[in-house]
């Protein structure tokens, strides 16, 4: 396993964490694995969930970790999260906006449900925004970093998820945006482009896919397999690993990108 030094007593939160097959907590395996300071943090109902990750990560490594309730979409929740990591840690060192959701897909733009994609950008982008501004005076004061989880559905068109498609590409500008604003400080920020990984939301895109496309589960697994020219879907820990990387001093000449991690399936910058 790759060790960042420079790592070790940092504090990170990192927004949509609380499902254990998530990029959220691989991303806080992997920075645990590495020394840092854990805040794991999801929608509030979540806890017991998140205090049995949270022990599990503190058994395996000498790092403290704390659980917070977290609505991104709302000001009063983010306040309250940030209260939370002050009165335990002083400040955060290393955000990561993490956390997403699709709603009303699959669905072309002209019937689209203007509910579910008011709600799917709020969650992927707008959250990034409220949650960067309120940490940022503590990452700039601690010379830390950011990183944003996009995905290379904010690349090219994502038919029948046309909400999520542009919430990403959103994300992947106001990344490159914060990286100018705030380079003279010192602090970066990234964003990481994921394909197709298997989480719980891949899981889920499968099973309406399938539903869309007349065919089982299994056969619209295996086609996305085939899409990918690596020939499989991505874990998590893949993702996580290059998360690792970005928030580290080995990455310290990296900042404003949008770095693709899809096994080929996109090959544009």
């Amino acid at each position: 396993m790759t060790m960042y030094n420079d790592l070790k007593g940092k504090v990170v939160l990192i927004s949509g964490s609380g499902k254990r097959a998530g990029m959220g907590f691989a991303i806080a395996s992997k920075l645990a694995a590495n020394g840092s300071h854990i805040c794991l943090s999801d929608l509030p109902g979540q806890e017991d969930d998140m205090l049995a990750m949270a022990e599990d990560l503190r058994k395996e490594n000498t790092v403290e970790v704390l659980t917070v309730p977290l609505d991104v979409t709302s000001d009063h929740s983010i306040d309250n999260a940030y209260r939370i990591v002050h009165e335990q840690f002083g400040g955060l060192d290393i955000l990561v906006n993490n956390a997403g959701a699709v709603f009303g897909a699959p669905s072309k733009v002209m019937t689209y449900d203007e509910e579910g994609w008011m709600k799917t950008i709020d969650v992927n982008f707008h959250s990034v925004f409220r949650l960067s501004r309120k940490f940022l005076p503590d990452i700039i004061q601690r010379k830390g970093s950011i990183v944003n989880i996009a995905s290379t559905a904010g690349k090219g068109p994502h038919t029948l998820a046309g909400a999520y498609s542009c919430a990403k590409t959103a994300v992947i500008m106001l990344t490159k945006v914060m990286a100018a604003e705030v380079a003279a400080t010192g602090v970066r920020v990234n964003a990481i482009c994921p394909g197709l990984i298997m989480t719980d939301l891949m899981t889920m895109r499968i099973e309406l896919e399938a539903k869309t496309f007349g065919c089982t589960k299994e056969e619209r697994g295996k086609q996305l397999d085939e899409s990918v020219p690596l020939h499989r879907i991505g874990d998590p820990s893949e993702v996580a690993a290059l998360a690792a990387f970005l928030v580290s001093k080995e990455s310290s000449y990296i900042t404003g990108q949008a770095i693709n991690v899809c096994g080929g399936r996109t090959m544009a910058l």
